[in-house]
């Protein structure tokens, strides 16, 4: 039945994505697509958090005519996913998903149980869930970890100071403010079994999903610019070296000018990436960390999140590997802006 779910919404997305605006044929200079553009479209269809965004990256990626349904999608497909997104059942077969893979059988088998129901289900049950189904399903799995008493028993003081250290230095968001809210005044030590069951997992989650969700937005946004740019300036260029004697001075300077916008346009984008490398690095080595910890730890609370911690750190060092092709395409970019300068400025 997932099997079956999930190429819905690829069909689904696949005929919406066909008639978004500008989905006509294009010229064969928009249709030059790089090993980079491609990478781009492929990383977005394995790890986008949005199943849209996915959905519509695999359309373009397997396509016959890949180069144009590549081009297609990095002008227009992309975005529209992105608003497709948001749409209330996408959003709520998301978070669902997410629900899955984060609050594990063995630790919270009502919530994961009560997901598992309605991941396959009618949107009408995917929106009871996330309205009151959700809410429902931990209140009962907290009852029931109350009832044994085993998991509150086996939190020790160590356990505290950890969970503090994290509100305070873990480098995502929201691991950050699901520690903090574990040991906020006055919360017993119910409040760190439930940390520790699912808002350990599903904060780091969260974190992964919101920087991939940012970085994806933010590069195509950059990327269409810099693609517009770097065209003006290529065009410039030619305008320059076919022109008359005469005109050549002053369409150099233009050209110049041009390629000197473009290199400065990489700018936000080189200095992004530069800081994604550095933040998946500090996340990878953080959850290696914790995954160390969990394994040389004992009693119920620490195995919750021995599996997740293990997954998280290889999902932020993929990031790290991403960050840096994105970072060598941005400076690949800058070059090509420097070196068209430089031919515009130097003595004919």
């Amino acid at each position: 039945m997932l099997k079956r779910a999930l190429f819905s919404v690829f069909l689904a997305v696949a005929l919406l994505v066909s008639q978004t605006p500008g989905a006509q044929a294009r010229t064969a200079d928009q249709l030059a697509v790089s090993d980079a553009d491609r990478n781009l479209v492929f990383m977005l269809m394995l790890y986008d958090p949005r199943a849209t965004v996915r959905a519509a990256a695999t359309t373009a990626y397997i396509d016959d005519a890949q180069d144009e349904a590549i081009t297609r999608f990095l002008a227009t497909d992309y975005a529209f996913a992105v608003e497709l997104a948001r749409e209330s059942d996408a959003t709520n077969l998301d978070f669902v998903r997410r629900v899955l893979e984060t609050y594990l059988p063995e630790f919270a088998p009502e919530v994961h149980a009560a997901a598992q129901r309605v991941v396959n289900g009618t949107p009408g049950e995917r929106e009871a869930f996330v309205r009151v189904g959700y809410a429902a399903a931990q209140e009962r799995d907290r009852l029931a970890r109350e009832a044994s008493g085993e998991a509150k028993r086996a939190i020790i003081e160590a356990d505290r100071a950890f969970v503090r250290d994290l509100g305070q230095t873990d480098p995502g968001e929201q691991v950050r403010a699901a520690a903090a809210f574990a040991v906020r005044p006055g919360a017993g030590d119910g409040a760190l079994v439930e940390f520790f069951a699912y808002g350990w997992a599903g904060g780091g989650r969260l974190d992964l999903d919101v920087h991939r969700a940012r970085a994806a937005d933010n590069d195509i946004t950059w990327r269409m610019t810099a693609t517009r740019l770097a065209k003006e300036a290529r065009a410039a260029e030619k305008a320059a070296l076919e022109a008359s004697e005469e005109a050549a001075e002053q369409l150099r300077a233009q050209a110049a000018q041009a390629w000197r916008t473009a290199a400065d346009r990489t700018g936000p984008a080189r200095s992004a990436w530069a800081e994604a490398a550095e933040l998946s690095a500090r996340q990878a080595e953080n959850w290696r960390a914790v995954a160390a910890a969990a394994q040389a730890a004992t009693g119920p609370n620490w195995q919750a999140i021995g599996g997740p911690a293990v997954g998280n750190e290889q999902q932020w060092s993929a990031e790290h590997d991403w960050a840096g092709e994105r970072a060598q395409y941005w400076q690949d970019l800058l070059a090509e802006a420097q070196a068209g300068e430089t031919r515009m400025t130097r003595t004919a």
